[in-house]
C-alpha cells in the first residue's frame, strides 16, 4: 500500500499548482485541432566498433569477457603482464518512433533496441551480447526502451513505460548525450532505464519533473517491492546561468531479490562486488531500506557558445535508515549519510568545442569501519540496484574512472562514486584541440585518485593515468577514433582486500582502440 500512497502524494503536493494555471491538459489533449503533421514514422541508429588490444581480461573463462564494474573485483577482471587479449566489438542502437498525424505531434510512441556482440563469440543460441560466430542465427535482440510520451499542451509532457531514468533536468529523448554528461548530476547516480511514469514542465526560464519508478516488483502479492520517486526542478539565470535542486527517494523492501541473474540488487546482494559499491554484511538476514538524495547543482555555458569559460557542478547526500528483521519484527539498526560534490570548469581558447582545456573534479566520503559502528556514511548509487546503474563517464578518462565507448566491457578502477564505500577523490585534466575544425580534432589528458579511507595492507592512493585521443570526422555524425591510455596502480592495490586477492600488487592496466561511431538519421 506504501508503495502507492508514496507517488500519490508527490502528485497531490505539486500537481494542485498545474491544475490551478492551466487547462485540464486532458481536455486540451482531446480537443485541440491539429494544425500540421510531421513524418508519422521515423527511424534513426546509433552504430559502434572498435578494435581493441590491452592487458586486461577475466579470469573466469565463463564470462567470456562479458563484463560490467570494477577492476579486480569479483567479476574476476584483472591485468596481466603476458598475455594481450585482442578482439573486436560491434553495437547498434535502433530507434523506432511512430508519431501519428492524428495527433498532430502530440502522442509519440518510442521503441529502442540493443544488440551486441564481440566479433566471432557465438552462435545458433540464445541469450544477449553476443551472435556474431560462424553461421550467426543467434536470438539475441534486446529491450531497451518501450515508451509512450504523451504532449496534452505545449510546454507539458507526460512518459509512460520502460523509459530512460537519468539524473537530468533536461529531456532525455529531446536532448544531446553529451550535455546531460556535463550538467545535472552528469548520471553519476541514476543513468540506465526504468519503467514508470514521469511528469514534464518546459518553460522558457524554468523546467521540472516530478517521476515515479518501479525498480522491482517481485511477487505482486507481497511488499518486497523496489521504488523510486524523483522531483527536479531548474531555473535559468539569465542567458549563461541555470540552478537546480532535487529529491530522489528509493524504498527497498526486496532484500535483495531480484535483480542481475543469481547476483541479486540491493544493499546486500552480490552485484555490489562486481558493480565497485559497499555491499552492506546483512547475509541472509531480511532488511528494508528507505534512502533520500537531497541536492543541487549548476552549470554556466553549458553549451560552450556564450562565453570562453564554462563550468558546472554539483553536491549530492545520501541519508536514510535500513531496518533488520529481529524475531519476526522490523527494527532500526543503521544510519545512512553520505556526501559527493562535483566541479568541472574549463576554458575554450578557439571556434569548436574541441578547442579547449578543462578540469574535472570529484570528492565522495568514505567508511572506514563498515557498519560495525551501526553507521555507514559513504555514497549509494543506482549501481546498488542495477548493472550499470549509474554512468560517471563524461570526465575524459579511461581507466582509473568509467569511458564510455563500450560494449560488452565496461570496467574501471573506480566505477562508481563510492569506490567499494572507501570513498574517493580525484579528477582529470584535459587539452584538446581541432587541428582542422569540424573534421580533424586531438585530446591528451590524465587521471588521478586516491581512496579517503585506507584498506586493510595498503594505502590511500589509486593511481595516475595518462591517456589520449584522435578523431577524423568522416561525415555528418559519422568519426573515426583512436584511443589510447595508461594507468600507473598506486599503494592501495597493496591490500588483498582490493586488489583480488593478489599477494602482489597488480600489474599496470592500459587500452589502445580505435573505434567507428555513426549516428544516423
Amino acid at each position: 500500500m506504501k508503495k502507492i500512497l508514496l507517488p500519490l502524494f508527490f502528485f497531490a503536493v505539486f500537481f494542485p499548482n498545474i491544475e490551478a494555471q492551466e487547462e485540464n491538459f486532458l481536455q486540451v489533449f482531446d480537443q485541440e485541432v491539429p494544425e500540421k503533421a510531421n513524418k508519422e514514422f521515423q527511424f534513426l541508429a546509433f552504430f559502434f566498433t572498435k578494435g581493441v588490444r590491452n592487458n586486461i581480461f577475466t579470469e573466469n573463462t565463463l564470462l567470456k569477457g562479458q563484463v560490467v564494474g570494477r577492476l579486480f573485483g569479483l567479476n574476476t577482471a584483472t591485468t596481466s603482464d603476458s598475455l594481450r587479449p585482442q578482439y573486436f566489438e560491434q553495437r547498434i542502437l535502433p530507434f523506432f518512433i511512430y508519431s501519428p498525424k492524428l495527433f498532430d505531434g502530440r502522442a509519440t510512441l518510442r521503441a529502442s533496441l540493443e544488440i551486441d556482440w564481440t566479433w566471432g563469440d557465438v552462435s545458433y543460441g540464445t541469450g544477449g551480447n553476443g551472435g556474431s560466430a560462424f553461421s550467426a542465427d543467434q536470438v539475441n535482440i534486446q529491450t531497451q526502451n518501450i515508451e509512450l510520451e504523451l504532449i496534452p499542451k505545449a510546454g507539458w509532457a507526460v512518459n509512460i513505460g520502460l523509459q530512460r531514468l537519468y539524473d537530468t533536468p533536461h529531456n532525455t529523448y529531446r536532448t544531446f548525450f553529451d550535455k546531460m554528461l556535463r550538467t545535472g548530476y552528469r548520471l553519476s547516480y541514476w543513468g540506465s532505464d526504468a519503467v514508470g511514469i514521469n511528469l514534464r514542465r518546459d518553460a522558457d526560464f524554468y523546467k521540472y519533473k516530478i517521476g515515479f519508478y518501479q525498480l522491482y516488483e517481485n511477487n505482486t502479492q507481497e511488499d518486497d517491492d523496489v521504488v523510486l520517486s524523483e522531483f527536479t526542478y531548474q531555473h535559468q539565470l539569465g542567458l549563461r546561468w541555470n540552478l537546480g535542486g532535487s529529491i530522489y527517494y528509493v524504498r527497498d523492501h526486496a532484500n535483495g531479490e531480484g535483480g542481475v541473474s543469481i547476483l541479486g540488487q540491493g544493499l546486500n546482494a552480490s552485484l555490489n562486488g562486481y558493480n565497485g559499491t559497499y555491499r552492506f554484511p546483512f547475509g541472509s538476514t531480511a532488511y528494508q531500506a528507505d534512502v533520500f538524495w537531497p541536492g543541487v547543482y549548476f552549470d554556466f555555458n553549458q553549451d560552450y557558445m556564450m562565453h570562453r569559460f564554462f563550468g558546472s557542478g554539483f553536491i549530492n547526500a545520501n541519508f536514510g535508515a535500513v531496518k533488520l528483521k529481529e524475531k519476526g519484527t522490523f527494527k532500526k539498526d543503521i544510519d545512512i549519510s553520505g556526501l559527493a560534490a562535483n566541479l568541472r570548469f574549463g576554458y575554450r581558447y578557439g571556434q569548436t568545442e574541441e578547442d579547449a582545456i578543462w578540469t574535472d573534479m570529484i570528492y565522495s566520503s568514505g567508511d572506514d569501519n563498515g557498519i560495525s559502528d551501526k553507521k555507514y556514511s559513504g555514497v549509494l548509487t543506482g549501481n546498488t540496484w542495477g548493472t550499470p546503474g549509474a554512468l560517471y563517464i563524461g570526465h575524459g578518462g579511461y581507466l582509473i574512472f568509467p569511458h564510455g565507448n563500450v560494449v560488452n566491457r565496461y570496467w574501471a578502477l573506480v566505477p562508481d562514486l563510492s569506490n567499494i564505500g572507501y570513498g574517493v577523490t580525484g579528477g582529470t585534466v584535459n587539452f584538446g584541440r581541432a587541428f582542422i575544425p569540424h573534421k580533424l580534432s586531438g585530446k591528451i589528458g590524465g587521471a588521478w585518485a586516491m581512496s579517503n579511507v585506507a584498506p586493510p595492507g595498503g594505502g590511500k592512493h589509486i593511481g595516475t593515468e595518462i591517456n589520449g585521443k584522435i578523431s577524423y570526422q568522416l561525415g555528418p555524425f559519422m568519426h573515426l577514433e583512436g584511443h589510447a591510455a595508461f594507468a600507473k596502480l598506486g599503494s592501495f592495490y597493496d591490500s588483498r582486500r582490493v586488489n583480488g586477492d593478489s599477494e602482489n600488487r597488480p600489474v599496470n592496466p592500459w587500452t589502445v582502440f580505435v573505434s567507428f561511431k555513426w549516428l544516423m538519421f
